[in-house]
């Protein structure tokens, strides 16, 4: 049948492009989704614990802080571990998609490159030997166990190349970790004092931080992420293979020292902070990519913001369940990541990055 003559004539491209315009289109209206859920769960955290707050007493005080009780607990005590998981939950959640776009490993998470083993080591060392007891004391030493290790998981990946490959990273992270976890073990043994103050951090935890504690690590948590956003495009051509990315122009060494610095700044960081969380920045890649296809320019994104919505939602989760008193966050996303990972592995090919 032969087209109407009234019909107006398109130009050539116009059909196939507007499916990606289309498909763009739903990704940013999906994002400002994510962003309204984040803002809807931060007031849930503002209002939900051992002492319930009423949300229009939360929107007053917060607002006008006028000395009450309501005032006190939602300035001193809920605003910051609120602050702390959502910077904490993007941070896990693009320093995972960064992992897994390096390594093409569908089973990748921060702690890949040693930066958990490395952070914990020089927690102990601190309690052991420095006598160091609160998160503000922890925060600078575990940063640094976490840079040194990064370094050196980078170094021995590199070789006699000067270039790391995936498979070598992850040799050298694991080779690394299972040396530092030896060595945080010996530190332990029959020291009961260490022990009792380093189970505090190891659980990972919102809880006990105040807002000294995320002006600390924000710096961090912001240039990594900014680094993150701008490394997308290469990470887009890194998926393709070294060899068609240097065919493309990419610099594959410079690519690989950005995103491993940016996945150390953004780890580094929120393991400082709250102690090592499982689960969340191998998890949270998965659910993104489900959205968002391979396209790390909108894969980060979506990586921080559902890491954001996961944790707050573990944390509010993990005061319910235990009320009066609470449930750490990292108990509770150990206990509901391993489940929604064997149905992300039963859904879908990891395989597929």
């Amino acid at each position: 049948m032969s087209a109407s003559p009234l019909a107006p004539e398109r130009p050539p491209g116009e059909i196939a492009s507007a499916a990606p315009r289309t498909t763009r289109s739903r990704l940013v209206l999906g994002l400002l989704g994510l962003v309204a859920g984040v803002v809807v769960l931060a007031l849930a955290s503002l209002a939900i614990g051992s002492k319930p707050i009423a949300l229009d007493t939360v929107w007053r005080v917060l607002f006008s802080p006028d000395g009450s009780n309501a005032s006190v607990i939602v300035h001193e005590l809920r605003i910051p571990r609120t602050l702390l998981g959502i910077l904490v939950g993007c941070a896990l959640g693009m320093a995972g998609a960064l992992m897994q776009g390096h390594t093409r490993n569908p089973l990748a998470d921060p702690g890949l490159l040693g930066v958990t083993a490395g952070a914990s080591f020089a927690v102990v060392a601190a309690i052991k030997f420095l006598d160091i007891s609160s998160p503000i004391g922890y925060i600078w030493f575990a940063m640094l166990g976490a840079f040194v290790a990064s370094v050196v998981v980078f170094a021995i990946g590199s070789g006699a190349t000067g270039s790391p490959s995936p498979l070598s990273l992850v040799l050298a992270g694991s080779a690394v970790t299972a040396l530092l976890v030896s060595f945080t073990t010996s530190l332990l043994v029959n020291d009961t004092q260490t022990i009792n103050n380093y189970r505090f951090w190891i659980v990972g935890s919102l809880a006990g931080r105040d807002l000294s504690v995320v002006a600390q690590v924000a710096p961090f948590l912001i240039l990594g992420a900014v680094i993150a956003l701008a490394h997308s495009s290469a990470l887009n051509l890194l998926s393709l293979g070294d060899d068609v990315a240097r065919g493309l122009g990419q610099h594959v060494g410079r690519a690989r020292v950005v995103g491993l610095a940016a996945t150390m700044l953004l780890a580094g960081a929120a393991t400082a902070a709250c102690g090592p969380i499982a689960f969340l920045g191998l998890v949270v890649p998965h659910l993104a990519r489900l959205i968002t296809g391979p396209d790390y320019r909108f894969l980060m994104p979506y990586s921080a913001l559902f890491g954001a919505i996961l944790l707050l939602s573990a944390d509010i989760l993990g005061r319910v369940l235990a009320r009066p008193g609470e449930l750490q966050v990292g108990i509770v996303l150990a206990v509901i990541g391993g489940p929604c990972f064997i149905a992300l592995v039963r859904r879908r090919r990891l395989s597929s990055l």
